[in-house]
C-alpha cells in the first residue's frame, strides 16, 4: 500500500518536519514491513507562466510550431522566448513552464537549445510531461483545472507533486490497512497522534433514498454464505465527465500507484483508497432495469472492462440487469454500461461480498484488481454507505453534479461474535507482565468493545478486523500494540523424548553415506509420463495404474511417478549436455504406487480456514495412494578419470554393487544380489537385491534402446530400492560390529561348478559352511577355458578369517574353509580345481 503523506495528515497528525523514513518507521513498530519510498521525478525551476503571444510558423515537414512570448516573472528572467507544439492554448492563458535547468520524470533534463530556427528557453509541459497522467495531446492550461495562480508561482508544489508517498507490506489478515483510514489509524497506534476518522459521518445523511433497490438472488452460496450481504446505490445526476480531475488528487492517485482515467473514475479509486471500500460507478442511461446479484448460469459469458470476453463459472457472482451480466462482482464491472465521456446520470454502488466468492473469482479467471485484493481480505460491513455518500459528495464537488434522492440499500445485520479473553491468558503466552490497564487499553485501542467478566474480559473485535477471531490474535494485538521489543529473547527448551525418528535417522544414514562414497543427491520433480511408469515401474514393463494430475505444471509429464529413475535420466541427460558427463547421482523420494481398482483422489475438498473431522480427515487418506520411501542412483561415464600412464576406468555394475553394499551397512542390513531380467535393463547384467530373502530392489545396466531413448551417450548403470522397507528390515537399532585386534587368517579356494550355477549361490554356501570364523568371503575370479571342463566354470573366492579372542592358526583356516566347500560341493558338485 503506497500512501502520500499530504494524504495521510488529513487524519492523523504526522509532524511538519517528519521525515517519510519517520513514518515507516512507526509503521514498523506496529507490524508493517516498509517497502519503499516514492516521489516525483521532478526538480525546479518549474513555474506558473503567461503566454504573451504566439505566433504559428509551418514546417517543411508539414507542422506547425509555436513560437511563444511567455511571461514567467521578473524573479525567473521575465519573458521568454518558447518553442511549442500544441495547439490546445491562447495569448493570456497561464500554462506550467519548465525553465533551463529543471528535470523532469525520465530523467529528462531542460536546457535552452536550439531547434525550428529558434533558441526555445524553456519548455510549456504536458501532463505526462510533469508525471501526472497519460495526457499528451496538448500542454496544461491552468485554468482548465480551475487554477489561477500568480505568474512566477512554484508549479511543484501547486499541483501536488512536492508529495511523497511511503510504501508499506499489508500482510493479507490486515487487509484493513490497505486504506488512508487504516494506516492513518495505525500510525496513531504507533505515536499517539490525533486519529480523525474519515468514516464518522452522521447516519442520517447516509441514507441513499429509493427507487433503485438492488435484489440478491444466490440459490446455491459458496459454504453457506449469500454473495452479498450489503449492497448500497446512490444516483448524481447531471454529472461533466469532461471536466479535469483536480492536480492535488492525480497527485495522490499517482502517488498510490493509480493512474488518473478521468474525474468519475479517480473520484471512485480515491474513495477506495481513502476509506478501503472499492466501488463502481455505472452509467445510470445504459441500465436495462433494476440490479439483481446472482450466480452465473452454465455457458454464461460477459465482457469485462478490459475488453475480454470471459466465459464464466457457475460460482461467479455477477451482477445483472435486464440485459445480463453487467460486472464480475467485487472483481471489474462490464463495458456495456461503464462510465465514459457521454456520461450525464451515475449510479454509484457500493457493496459487501463474500470473500470466498470474490477470491475463487479473481484467480478462476486471472484478474487480479484493486477492488478483489480489498474484498476477498474483508471490507469493513459498516462503510458502504459512508463510501457511497463521499464518493456521490466528490461528483457533485468536482463533475458538478446533483445528488438526489434516488438509490436504494440492501443490508443485514451487522454480529460480532464475543472472545472470552481469561485473565493471565496474554501474560502466559507472550511472556510480557502487561497490567492488567495496559491489556484493555491495547484492545480499546484498536476499536474493540473490551468489558469485565468474572474471570477475564470479554471482547468484541471493531468491525473492519475480521482477523481477530480467539484470544490468541487478541493476545497478539496486545504485544503489537505495545511494542514487540518488549517481548524477551528466551530460548525456548526443548522437551525430552524428540527428534528423528528411527526411519528419518536411517534415511539420513544412508543418503549421508553415498555422499561420503562421491554421489551426488540431485532430487528431481515427481512428475513423468504414464509409458515411463510402465516401463521402471514394474519388471516386466507392463501396464500398472498411474495416478494422474488434474492440474499438471507439465502437460508432456501429467502422472505422479512410480520409480525414481526417469528423474535421474532426465538429470543425467541435462548434465551431459552441459559437458559433465562423468555420472554419479542418487535421489531419496516418495514413489506412487497406486492399487489396482482402487479409485484414488475425491471432488469433495473440505473449506480452508476450518479444521476437518476426523472422518473427513480419514476420508481425505484413504483417497491418497500408497507412497514408498525409495532410493535410486545411477552411473555412467567414467568412474577414475584419464591420467598420464593410466588409461579411463567407465562405471559398471561392480561400482553399483559397491554402492549397494554402502547402503546396506549404512541401513544395517547385508543386501544379496540374484540374476534376474527387468524390462528397462540389459539381459544377463540385471539382478534383484535380497535382504533375508525379501525383494527390496534391483540393479543393472539400461537396455542400449533405453538408453538412447533418454539421450544418453554411453552406458548407464541404475539402481532402486525400497528404502522404507530395508529400514524395516533392519530394525529400530543398527548396532556397529566390535573391531578384533587379533590378526586376519587369508587363504583362497578356487571352485570348479556348473555353469548355470550362480556364482552367489555358491559363495552362500561357502559363509554357511565356514561358520563364524568366517569375516569375509569375495569372488575374485570367473574362468571358462582351457583346463576346465565343458559347460562348467572356475570360481575363485577370496576368504578372510578372523577370532574375537585369539590368532588362528594356518589349520583352523584351512578346516574352516575345508567345512564351507563340503557345504558347496553338495549342494552344487563343486571340486576344488587342481
Amino acid at each position: 500500500m503506497r500512501v502520500p503523506l499530504s494524504w495521510l495528515r488529513e487524519y492523523v497528525d504526522v509532524a511538519p518536519d517528519a521525515a517519510p523514513e519517520d513514518v515507516l518507521s512507526a509503521l514498523v513498530t506496529v507490524g508493517f514491513e516498509e517497502e519503499d519510498v516514492h516521489r516525483f521525478e521532478i526538480s525546479g525551476p518549474v513555474v506558473v507562466g503567461q503566454v504573451v503571444s504566439l505566433e504559428g510558423e509551418p514546417q517543411s515537414n508539414g507542422k506547425t510550431i509555436n513560437w511563444c512570448q511567455v511571461d514567467v516573472g521578473e524573479e525567473h528572467g521575465g519573458i521568454r522566448g518558447i518553442v511549442c507544439g500544441a495547439h490546445n492554448f491562447v495569448a493570456g492563458d497561464k500554462v506550467v513552464v519548465t525553465l533551463p535547468g529543471a528535470v523532469l520524470p525520465g530523467p529528462f533534463p531542460i536546457a535552452a537549445r536550439k531547434t525550428y530556427g529558434h533558441v526555445s528557453d524553456g519548455m510549456i509541459a504536458s501532463a505526462r510531461e510533469l508525471g501526472l497522467g497519460d495526457e499528451h495531446n496538448g500542454i496544461v492550461v491552468l485554468s482548465d483545472l480551475g487554477i489561477d495562480a500568480p505568474v512566477g508561482t512554484d508549479a511543484i508544489a501547486l499541483l501536488g507533486l512536492d508529495d511523497v508517498a511511503v510504501e508499506i507490506n499489508v500482510t493479507p489478515d490486515r487487509g484493513y490497512a490497505f486504506s488512508l483510514r487504516g494506516v492513518a489509524r495505525e500510525y496513531s497506534h504507533a505515536t499517539g497522534a490525533t486519529f480523525r476518522d474519515p468514516a464518522e459521518r452522521d447516519f442520517a445523511e447516509l441514507q441513499p433514498g429509493s427507487g433503485h433497490t438492488t435484489v440478491v438472488d444466490d440459490v446455491a452460496p459458496v459454504r453457506g454464505r449469500v454473495g452479498a450481504s450489503e449492497f448500497v446505490t446512490r444516483v448524481v445526476r447531471g454529472v461533466d465527465p469532461s471536466r479535469p480531475t483536480p492536480p492535488w488528487m492525480i497527485a495522490r492517485l499517482t502517488l498510490a500507484g493509480m493512474r488518473s482515467l478521468g474525474v468519475l473514475i479517480d473520484i471512485t479509486n480515491y474513495v477506495m483508497l481513502e476509506l478501503g471500500q472499492p466501488l463502481h460507478g455505472y452509467d445510470l442511461d445504459k441500465l436495462d432495469g433494476g440490479i439483481t446479484v446472482r450466480r452465473a448460469t452454465p455457458g454464461e459469458k460477459m465482457t469485462t472492462l478490459d475488453g475480454q470476453e470471459r466465459a464464466l463459472h457457475v460460482e461467479d457472482l455477477l451482477i445483472t440487469d435486464g440485459s445480463g451480466p453487467i460486472g464480475l462482482a467485487g472483481v471489474m464491472g462490464g463495458g456495456t454500461t461503464e462510465m465514459s465521456e457521454t456520461t450525464t446520470n451515475v449510479l454509484i454502488e457500493a457493496a459487501t461480498f463474500d470473500p470466498v466468492t470474490i477470491a475463487r473469482t479473481a484467480r478462476r479467471h486471472k484478474l487480479p484488481s484493486e477492488a478483489s485484493k480489498r474484498f476477498e481480505r474483508g471490507v469493513d460491513p459498516l462503510i458502504p454507505f459512508v463510501a457511497a455518500r463521499r464518493a456521490a459528495d466528490l461528483m457533485v464537488e468536482l463533475a458538478g453534479g446533483t445528488l438526489t434522492d434516488e438509490g436504494g440499500a440492501l443490508f443485514a445485520e451487522v454480529f460480532v461474535a464475543e472472545i472470552e479473553l481469561p485473565a493471565g491468558f496474554v501474560q502466559g503466552l507472550i511472556g510480557v507482565d502487561y497490567t492488567d490497564d495496559e491489556i484493555t487499553g491495547a484492545l480499546t485501542t484498536i476499536g474493540a468493545e473490551v468489558e469485565k467478566a468474572d474471570e477475564g474480559w470479554t471482547v468484541i473485535p471493531p468491525t473492519w478486523r475480521p482477523d481477530l477471531t480467539d484470544k490468541w490474535t487478541l493476545a497478539e494485538e496486545v504485544a503489537r500494540i505495545h511494542g514487540l521489543d518488549r517481548i524477551p529473547s528466551v530460548l525456548p527448551t526443548p522437551p525430552s523424548g524428540r527428534g528423528l525418528t528411527p526411519l528419518q535417522q536411517g534415511r539420513r544414514r544412508v543418503a549421508d553415506a553415498l555422499a561420503a562414497a562421491g554421489f551426488v543427491e540431485t532430487p528431481a520433480f515427481p512428475f513423468t509420463t504414464e509409458a515411463q511408469n510402465d516401463l521402471h515401474g514394474s519388471a516386466s514393463g507392463e501396464h500398472l495404474p498411474s495416478i494422474r494430475l488434474a492440474n499438471p505444471l507439465d502437460g508432456q509429464a501429467p502422472f505422479l511417478r512410480r520409480s525414481l529413475v526417469p528423474g535421474l535420466l532426465q538429470t543425467a541427460h541435462r548434465n551431459i549436455a552441459r559437458g559433465l558427463t562423468d555420472l554419479a547421482i542418487f535421489e531419496s523420494g516418495a514413489v506412487f504406487l497406486p492399487e489396482p481398482g482402487v479409485t484414488y483422489g475425491t471432488d469433495d475438498v473440505p473449506p480452508l480456514g476450518v479444521r476437518p473431522s476426523d472422518e473427513t480427515l480419514a476420508a481425505l487418506n484413504a483417497s491418497i495412494p500408497p507412497q514408498h520411501r525409495h532410493l535410486a542412483l545411477l552411473l555412467t561415464g567414467n568412474i577414475v578419470a584419464r591420467q598420464p600412464g593410466r588409461p579411463a576406468e567407465p562405471a559398471g555394475l561392480s561400482e553399483a554393487l559397491d554402492a549397494a553394499r554402502v547402503i546396506a551397512s549404512a541401513a544395517g542390513v547385508e543386501i544379496d544380489v540374484v540374476q534376474s531380467q527387468r524390462a528397462a535393463l540389459h539381459p544377463g547384467r540385471t539382478g534383484t537385491l535380497q535382504v533375508d530373502g525379501a525383494e527390496v530392489g534391483y540393479v543393472g545396466e539400461l537396455h542400449p534402446v533405453v538408453s538412447d531413448d533418454a539421450d544418453l551417450p554411453g552406458r548407464a548403470i541404475v539402481l532402486e530400492l525400497d528404502l522404507d522397507l530395508i529400514l524395516s528390515l533392519a530394525g529400530r537399532r543398527v548396532v556397529a560390529e566390535s573391531l578384533s585386534t587379533f590378526t586376519a587368517a587369508t587363504q583362497d579356494v578356487s571352485l570348479t561348478v556348473p555353469a548355470d550355477v550362480a556364482a552367489g549361490d555358491v559363495r552362500a554356501a561357502l559363509a554357511e559352511g565356514a561358520g563364524a570364523l568366517l569375516e569375509s568371503v569375495r569372488l575374485v575370479d570367473d574362468y571358462r577355458g582351457e583346463g576346465v571342463p565343458a559347460g562348467s566354470k572356475s570360481l575363485t573366492f577370496a576368504l578372510r578369517f578372523r577370532a574375537d579372542d585369539r590368532t588362528l592358526t594356518s589349520a583352523e583356516a584351512s578346516e574352516a574353509k575345508l567345512a564351507g566347500v563340503a557345504v558347496a560341493a553338495e549342494r552344487f558338485g563343486a571340486a576344488i580345481r587342481d
